[in-house]
Formats: C-alpha cells, sequence, structure tokens
C-alpha cells in the first residue's frame, strides 16, 4: 500500500493528471466532473501478440456515429443544466468522456482513469506541486455499453461506490444483483422484462417453432436463459440455440447460417448487439436467404450497423423491441452546430468530421489519421462543411431512445446534486439527518442520493430508481419499413409493452400495420407440425420436441372446438361428441317406451293376458255350478285367476320412463302375484294328491280339507313374499337411475338397491313353484278329465325353463332392454300357468258340455279306486303264483301285464229315476278286463249319495290267464249294501287250470279282500269333487 502511495505521488508530480486515461477523449473543467463512457467506435483491431516487442495499444476501427450522437446528448445536458437557473445554481458541472470501442479493454482502461483521479484527488497533493491542470474527483460515471462492458466497469467502480448510471444496452439481469454490483443504476428496463416481452410476441403469432440466438457474454447468455424458461412456460419450442460474437472465425459463421439455413423454423429471435449481429447479417444476405422473419431485442432494434437499405430484402419486416422515445427541445440544432474548430475540448469531433465527409482535415498529420493506406485516399477538408448536405446516422433524430435515455441519465445525477444542495440538516439521508457538502460531495453519497431520486422528466414521467436500482420502464415495438423517400430503412411503430400492468394484457400490437418481410400482410408460420384441425388434438411423436406433434382424431366422447388443441375436452355426462368431434350433442333418452314399436308389443300382450284371464274368469263364474268347476275348487280357481290378472298387470311397470315409485313397486307388485298364483296351485294339487290317497275317510280329512284352511295356507305362502319386499323396501330402496356409460345414449333404468334381495324374491317364487311341481308330479296320473295335475305340471315345467332363461339373460342385457326381459318372463310363466291350469276346462265347458257331468267325475273317480286296487291286485298274486309253482316244482312264465281304463257312458232306463253308468277296461296281458259301473239319481236337480245305487261287474277276456286274474279282480266288485259280487266269465280259448289251483287262488284272493277300497270311500271321493267344497 505504501508503494501504491508512492507512485501515486510521483503521478501528481508530474503535473500532468489531466492526461490520465486514453489520450481521445471530450473533457471540460467544472466544479464537478461527471465521467461518461460511449462506443464510439464499434471494436478494435485484432492483432496477435505474439510478445516479441513491447505490447501496443489496440486500436478502434469502425466509427459509429450513433455512439458519437449519445456523447454530444451528454455533453448537451450538461451545457443545459449550466444554463440554467433553476437546476445546481452557480456551480457547474464538467465532464471526461472515453471512447469504450465496445470493448471490455478500453473501458477498463477509460474507468481506471477516474479511479486514479478521485484517488489522487482524495491525497490533496496540491502542497507537493503546483498543478494547475487539476481535476476535481469524478462523482459519477454514465455508461457503458453493452452489458459484457457494463458488468466489467460496474465491479471496478462498486470497489470504490462510483455511482455508475447505464443508458445503453446494459440489460442484463445480472446487472439487477446489488450485492456484487453495488453502484450500478441504469434508466432502461432489465432483460428480465424484454424476454418476457420477446416471448409473448412470439405466443401472440402464434408461433411455436423458432431459432434463438445470443451474444456469447454477459448480455445475450442471461438474456437467452430468461428466453428458454418463458417459452418452456408457453409449449414453445426452441429447435437452435446458438451463440454469436463479432470475433468468431468466419468458418464458424458459416457453420452458424448453414444450421440455420436447414432448420423448418421461420422465426428467429436474437439477443445481440449492433457489432455482434453485423457478420451473420452479412452471411446471410450472402446466401440471399430472405424467407426468414427475425425479431430483436433492444440492442439492436434501431442499429445502423444492420439497418441498411442494402440489407433489406433480408432483415425487411423484422420486429424489435426498442426503447421508448423521447424528446429533447433544441438537440436537433446543438448536433447540427458541431464543427471542428469550435469545438476544442471533443477530440472526437475531428474524426467525426473526417468519417462524415470521407476526408482527412488539413491541419491534422496523416500520419496520426486512422485507417493507414484508406485514408491516403481521402481528399483534404477544412473543416467548414455543411454537415447537413450529408445523410448520417448522427443527424438521425427522428426517434431519440438512448439518446433520450443518456439525457435522462444526466439529468438523474444533477437532480440529486441538487438534493444535496437543497438538503436541510436534520432531513438528510446520512448519520443523524446530516447533509452532504456540495463544495466537497464524494461519489457514496451521490450514490445514496440516487437510490433515493424522485423527480419528472422533462416529457412528465416519474423517474425514480427501485431497489434493484432499475428505472422501470414500456417497450415499443417497431417494425421494419422501407422509406418511399430514399429507400432507407425507417422504424414504424405498431404497439407497445407495458410492463407495469399487473392484470390484463401487457402486450398490444396492431397487425394492419405490419410488413411481413418488407412486403406482405400475410401473417407468416413457424411451425413444426401443421396446425391441428377443430375435432383432434396434438399427439406426441417418439424423439422429438413437443411442439412437434401429429394430429389425432380425439376420441369418442371427447372433443376439440379450437385448433392446436392440445387435449381434447371430455363431453358432460348427457352429451356425446358429434361426428367431427368438434361440439357435444345431447344424448338420447332411452327406455322401455310405450310409444316404441317393442313396448306396444308387449303392451298388447300384456292386454291379451289381461283379457283371456279375465275371459276364463267369466266363463268359470258363468258355469259355477258344473261339475268341472267345482272339481277344479271354485274359490281358488277364482283366486288363482285374479292373481293371474295381477301378474299381466305387473308388467306393464316396466314399460314406460322409469319413476322413484314404479321402482319401487314394480318388482313387489310381480313378486307378490306370481307367489299368490302359485300358492293357490299348491294348495290345489296338494289337496287332490291327499284326497285320493286317503283309503279311509274321516270327518277329520273333511275338517282339514275344508275352504278356511286353504285360504289360510295361501295367505301364509304369500305373507312371506310380502315380508321380504317390506325389508327390501326400507333397507334398500329402488330408485330412478340414468345410466351414462353407453355412448350416445342415456338409459333411463331402475336400480334395484339391493340384487340380493331380488334374488331372495325370484328365489322364494321358484321354490314354492318346486314344491308345487313336486305334488303335481306325483298326483299326474289322478282322474285326468277334470283334475289339472299333468297340465299343473307342464305349467311348471314351462316356469322353470322361463325363469332360468331368465336370469343369464337379466345379467347380460342392458338398458332397456333389462326391462323388456323381465316383462318377457312376466308374461311368458303367466301365459303359461293360464294355458296350461284352464284352457282345457274352458274347452271342455264351451266346446264338450257331454264331458261336464257328473257321472264323468264320479266314473272316473271310481275308476281311478279300482285301477289302484287292480295294481295291488294283480301283484299280489302274481307273487301267489310265483310261490304255488316252487312249491309244484315247476316254472310257469308270467307274462307282464299292463292295467289302462276306458269309460264308455251308458243310459240304462230306470222305473225311479235316471240310470247312468260307465265301462272301465283293464288290460294286462294278452287279455283285457271290463269293469262296468251304472249309477242310478232321482229325477231332481241335486244329486245326494244317499239317493245313488252303484252296480258294478267284471268281464274278462281273451287272457292266457284270465280265469285266475278275473277270480283275483272279483273282490272289487261291490255294492252300495254289501251284496256280495257277481261275476260271469266270457268264453276263454285258452287251456283252464287244475280246480285245486283255482281254489288256492280265490282263498288267497278272498283273504285280501279288506285290503281294497270299498264304495263309501269310492263315494266320498267322488262327492269331495262333485259338491260345493264347503258342504263336503
Amino acid at each position: 500500500m505504501r508503494f501504491y502511495l508512492h507512485y501515486l505521488v510521483l503521478l501528481g508530480s508530474s503535473c500532468v493528471i489531466s492526461t490520465y486515461g486514453p489520450h481521445q477523449r471530450a473533457q471540460k473543467k467544472g466544479d464537478i466532473i461527471l465521467g461518461g463512457l460511449f462506443p464510439i467506435h464499434f471494436g478494435v483491431t485484432a492483432k496477435d501478440q505474439d510478445l516479441a516487442t513491447r505490447p501496443e495499444s489496440t486500436e478502434c476501427v469502425r466509427y459509429n456515429f450513433r455512439g458519437f450522437r449519445w456523447l454530444q446528448a451528454m455533453i448537451f445536458a450538461i451545457e443545459e443544466i449550466n444554463n440554467s437557473s433553476s437546476l445546481l445554481p452557480n456551480i457547474t458541472l464538467g465532464y471526461r468522456i472515453f471512447d469504450t470501442c465496445n470493448t471490455v479493454s478500453k473501458a477498463l482502461e477509460a474507468t481506471l482513469s477516474f479511479v486514479v483521479q478521485n484517488k489522487i484527488d482524495s491525497l490533496n497533493l496540491d502542497e507537493f506541486c503546483n498543478c494547475s491542470e487539476h481535476i476535481p474527483s469524478t462523482i459519477a460515471v454514465v455508461g457503458a455499453t453493452g452489458s459484457g462492458v457494463s458488468t466489467a466497469v460496474a465491479n471496478l467502480l462498486g470497489l470504490f461506490y462510483i455511482p455508475q448510471v447505464s443508458s445503453y444496452a446494459s440489460s442484463s439481469r445480472l446487472l439487477s444483483n446489488k450485492n456484487q454490483y453495488k453502484s450500478f443504476m441504469r434508466t432502461i428496463p432489465s432483460d428480465e422484462h424484454q424476454a418476457t416481452a420477446m416471448a409473448e410476441i412470439i405466443d401472440f403469432f402464434q408461433w411455436n417453432w423458432v431459432i434463438a440466438v445470443a451474444s456469447d457474454d454477459f448480455y445475450g447468455r442471461p438474456a437467452i436463459e430468461k428466453f428458454e424458461k418463458e417459452m418452456e412456460d408457453r409449449d414453445i419450442c426452441i429447435h437452435l440455440n446458438e451463440l454469436i460474437s463479432q470475433y468468431f472465425e468466419e468458418e464458424r459463421i458459416q457453420q452458424l447460417v448453414d444450421r440455420i439455413e436447414n432448420s423448418s423454423a421461420k422465426v428467429i429471435a436474437v439477443f445481440a448487439s449492433g457489432p455482434d449481429m453485423e457478420p451473420l447479417i452479412k452471411e446471410v444476405v450472402r446466401r440471399n436467404i430472405t424467407d426468414r422473419i427475425w425479431l430483436a431485442s433492444e440492442a439492436w432494434a434501431s442499429s445502423s450497423l444492420i439497418a441498411k437499405p442494402e440489407f433489406f430484402h433480408v432483415v425487411g419486416g423484422t420486429i424489435g423491441l426498442a426503447l421508448r422515445a423521447g424528446r429533447i427541445p433544441g438537440f436537433k440544432s446543438f448536433l447540427q452546430q458541431v464543427q471542428p474548430k469550435m469545438s476544442s475540448q471533443n477530440e472526437f469531433v475531428r474524426e467525426f468530421w473526417e468519417e462524415t465527409f470521407n476526408c482527412y482535415l488539413e491541419d491534422r498529420p496523416r500520419h496520426l489519421v486512422r485507417g493507414g493506406a484508406a485514408m491516403n485516399s481521402r481528399r483534404p477538408c477544412t473543416g467548414e462543411e455543411d454537415i447537413n448536405s450529408v445523410e448520417t446516422p448522427y443527424l438521425d433524430y427522428t426517434h431519440l431512445r438512448i439518446s433520450y435515455n443518456v439525457y435522462v441519465a444526466v439529468y438523474s445525477i444533477a437532480h440529486a446534486l441538487q438534493d444535496i444542495l437543497t438538503c436541510t440538516p436534520g432531513k438528510g439521508l446520512f448519520t443523524n439527518g446530516s447533509c452532504a457538502d456540495i463544495k466537497k460531495v464524494e461519489a457514496w453519497q451521490v450514490l445514496k442520493q440516487l437510490r433515493h431520486l424522485n423527480f419528472t422528466n422533462s416529457i412528465g414521467e416519474q423517474v425514480d430508481f427501485d431497489e434493484s436500482g432499475d428505472l422501470l420502464g414500456n417497450y415499443t415495438i417497431v417494425n421494419w419499413h422501407r422509406s418511399s423517400e430514399d429507400d432507407s430503412i425507417v422504424f414504424e411503430e405498431i404497439g407497445h409493452y407495458n410492463m407495469h400492468v399487473k392484470k390484463g394484457p401487457r402486450l398490444f400490437i396492431d397487425k394492419t400495420k405490419i410488413l411481413w418481410n418488407g412486403y406482405h400482410k400475410e401473417v407468416p408460420t413457424s411451425n413444426c407440425s401443421e396446425d391441428c384441425e377443430p375435432g383432434t388434438r396434438k399427439g406426441i411423436i417418439d424423439g422429438m420436441p413437443t411442439c412437434c406433434f401429429e394430429c389425432k382424431e380425439c376420441s369418442d366422447g371427447e372433443f376439440s372446438d379450437h385448433k392446436d388443441a392440445s387435449v381434447c375436452t371430455k363431453c358432460p355426462n348427457n352429451s356425446w361428441s358429434n361426428e367431427n368431434h368438434t361440439s357435444c350433442l345431447l344424448k338420447e333418452i332411452e327406455f322401455l317406451s310405450w310409444m316404441e314399436p317393442f313396448g306396444i308389443a308387449l303392451t298388447l300382450f300384456a292386454a291379451l293376458g289381461i283379457f283371456l284371464t279375465s275371459f276364463v274368469l267369466g266363463v268359470f263364474v258363468k258355469f259355477r255350478n258344473t261339475p268341472i268347476v267345482k272339481a277344479t275348487n271354485r274359490e281358488l280357481s277364482y283366486l288363482l285367476l285374479f292373481s293371474l290378472v295381477c301378474c299381466f298387470s305387473s308388467s306393464l311397470m316396466f314399460i314406460g320412463e322409469p319413476q322413484d315409485w314404479t321402482c319401487r313397486l314394480r318388482q313387489p307388485a310381480f313378486g307378490i302375484s306370481f307367489v299368490l298364483c302359485i300358492s293357490c296351485i299348491l294348495v290345489k294339487t296338494n289337496r287332490v294328491l291327499l284326497v285320493f290317497e286317503a283309503k279311509i275317510p274321516t270327518s277329520l280329512h273333511r275338517k282339514w280339507w275344508g275352504l278356511n284352511l286353504q285360504f289360510l295356507l295361501v295367505f301364509m305362502c304369500t305373507f312371506v313374499q310380502i315380508m321380504i319386499c317390506v325389508v327390501w323396501l326400507y333397507n334398500a330402496p329402488p330408485e330412478s337411475y340414468s345410466n351414462h356409460d353407453m355412448d350416445e345414449i342415456i338409459f333411463i333404468t331402475c336400480n334395484e338397491g339391493s340384487l340380493m334381495a331380488l334374488g331372495f324374491l325370484i328365489g322364494y317364487t321358484c321354490l314354492l313353484a318346486a314344491v308345487c311341481f313336486f305334488f303335481a308330479f306325483k298326483s299326474r296320473k289322478l282322474p285326468e278329465n277334470f283334475n289339472e295335475a299333468k297340465f299343473i305340471t307342464f305349467s311348471m315345467l314351462i316356469f322353470f325353463i322361463v325363469w332360468i332363461s331368465f336370469i343369464p339373460a337379466y345379467v347380460s342385457t342392458y338398458g332397456k332392454f333389462v326391462s323388456a326381459v323381465e316383462v318377457i318372463a312376466i308374461l311368458a310363466s303367466s301365459f303359461g300357468l293360464l294355458a296350461c291350469i284352464f284352457f282345457n276346462k274352458v274347452y271342455i265347458i264351451l266346446f264338450k258340455p257331454s264331458r261336464n257331468t257328473i257321472e264323468e267325475v264320479r266314473c272316473s273317480t271310481a275308476a281311478h279306486a279300482f285301477k289302484v286296487a287292480a295294481r295291488a291286485t294283480l301283484r299280489r298274486s302274481t307273487v301267489s303264483r310265483k310261490r304255488s309253482t316252487s312249491v309244484g316244482g315247476s316254472s310257469v312264465s308270467t307274462p307282464s301285464s299292463s292295467i289302462s281304463f276306458k269309460s264308455d257312458g251308458e243310459e240304462a232306463p230306470s222305473p225311479s229315476g235316471r240310470q247312468r253308468g260307465c265301462k272301465q277296461k283293464v288290460s294286462f296281458g294278452s287279455g283285457t278286463v271290463t269293469l262296468s259301473l251304472s249309477f242310478e239319481e232321482s229325477r231332481k236337480n241335486s244329486v245326494p249319495v244317499k239317493n245313488s245305487r252303484g252296480k258294478n261287474s267284471l268281464e274278462c277276456k281273451n287272457s292266457d290267464d284270465s280265469m285266475l286274474r278275473c277270480k283275483a279282480l272279483q273282490p272289487l266288485q261291490n255294492s252300495e249294501a254289501g251284496s256280495q259280487p257277481s261275476s260271469r266269465t266270457a268264453s276263454n280259448n285258452s287251456s283252464q287250470e287244475s280246480i285245486s289251483a283255482s281254489k288256492r287262488e280265490e282263498a288267497h284272493n278272498s283273504e285280501e279282500t279288506a285290503s281294497f277300497p270299498s264304495a263309501n270311500s269310492i263315494n266320498f271321493v267322488a262327492n269331495m269333487f262333485t259338491e260345493n267344497p264347503s258342504n263336503s
């Protein structure tokens, strides 16, 4: 440190302090000095320093007319403040301005001069030397250029808390980090907003396939990083992500252009400065690549290096984000007054004059003129030429953007000094509210004041830096057009981006003002894949970015009503997609309707069933006193027919739109109706079987076979089903249900609540049917001309077939067909019961009245009794013969015998009344036995048992063992008064057996006579079925 101080002392003693820093400068003395760093040149010469000799300072090349105008804007603002009586009165501002040449090295060289000057000034070396050229400390610096240069400068100035107010291209978001860049401030927005604005422009035009290019420095890299994130948030893909620099070799630039040319992306977003963009644009122009849309960041949106007429066929139509332009009164005339002879303090004027008029000043030696051999061809100039006669970017003050920001930066520093000047002790920003001394103000005090600055600029905008040292502002969106006057490129304002808006759109663009590629109005496309039409969605392609997709048709039940839909929207439950999948249509509501053909057919069948059942009921009521009706248990038949009417009617509840009350009523109505029906059939069948199996009738049989007990049994069987339904409806009541599972259709059905309860309901019905089937099958051979046991067996078979088939059909069907299946099962089983049980009787009653007589009933009853007895007798006689044959030592073959009965009605006149009869033939082996029965009745209508007399006879014909079999059946001849049976035998063609054998057989048969039914028993059975059961 001591050595460092001695070095500064030696420098001070040389009394050449005014020459610190680069030789070329613009400088003016003042009470307070402001520093300035501007890119008067676009770059430096590239030299390979082999260090064989002492390294020389690099030479700046390619004069920047706009950079010189920005320098002039700073000088103009300082002169305007010095001439102001209200702002910093009695205080003169001076300046020291250097050329950065758009490079870090030159910028640091100039920055060091500010730092060294401040340090020497702080040492107070006036007592050591008499330096008339002493310049005060630089309390603030305006500049530098791009973010890369400003970053280096900010690092150095931040060490000494010298405020730096940047106004051009230093928009990197990294510079907002106040922990690292303590003294950096800027009058332009951060790239944090610029990258967002660029992404919103791309999204606005619905581009999703772009190329991103950024300068390889602190400006481009952070900007492209933020841009990538913004694009990802908007599902926009970056095909190429490239870096550029003005110092890249030509081969590398060509490779970059090759990739751009081969890319399918048509939009190129560039975050770079004009000098970095120039090599790239020149190569693109050389290849004549004209079908690209360029998006420019604010660093080159109005760059004179790129906005050249000879580049327009490539860059025409460029859309750029530019800083908002401002007005600087009097600046135009100030620019026009520049002359080398009148600007002795500004050494950059001389070079500006030579570059503007392509000459060299006569009072300047040629060896000092930049350009070497190229300058030798220039003509001499006097310095008095008319500046207005030449078209240069220097005089293009139509849109003062950067120049205005330089103007604002200078005024910001001036207002901070004004606040120090007017500070009231006790209200200052420093310790204990103290104020800084304007005559001895230091850089760190100005920095403190700038952080709390708040003033209104010349165009009425409020200027105040935020906590990051950034000045919030808006972007103007420009479109590059060709001027109709001189073919130059003009920047047409087409919209703006307002970063202050928190809600609502920030971007506004007037599409009608845009000329694409400089000539066209139609918006170009830049998409990896063609737009997906409505009704389709984007499908991912393996190995490709998400922006590259294939269009897939929406699935059934989904739709998309706009282009490029990422996903298809599912239709609501009550809707279904149309054929093109562009919208949803309401689903068709379906149920078993009364109006559809199927519903009408089922309704007609149900009505037919009700009509036929009612017709049968009417026939039975009309012929209620006939033997057929009486024999079928008249009252139970009425109840059975009523239950069938209920069965047919319950099927109608399954037709029509299901409601909650119909859903809760239809299954119980069906179940109770069928149980009532089957209970009646069960009681009837069981009664018939018990009557015919009773060998010795007693009063006890009459009591338990009475009508009251039959109805009680029916009620008990039905009550069980009623309880099942009550429990079902209480715990899980059925309800109406809309089934949306089917495409395009909503089935309105009944949710049964509990399938287990439905299973119990049907299962109990089937259990009663099984019991009924058992009794009916057991009594199937009872007298068939009036008893329905055989037909009940058939009806139960039909019932089982229907309901067993119903279960898989019910499970496998859906929608309205579930109800249809159950209706068909109800109707089929109901028709089966009705037809099998009643149609035969109705046929006899209406079309065969001769068989609807009491004689037929009694004859068939007696025949059944004899049939049972004959079977037992023949079985016993066969056993006796086998025994006798075994004792006699001989074996006789016994032919198998079968017994059948055929009745023939006869009438024989009687003096006291009518005599009716019938003959029953019993066939066995090769012969038959004919049983003749006759009955006498009084002439009255009533037919009590006591007025009837029966006569029975047996005839044996053509049997091998006729004598033995006939004798075996003789005990079956009975009379009402207990008369002895008589028999007569017809002629017998076969040989007669021995008398002894005959006697033994006869004696054996006589012993077993007591086991056969008597005539009293037969008459009891007959009367049970012919009289009113209540009187039996």
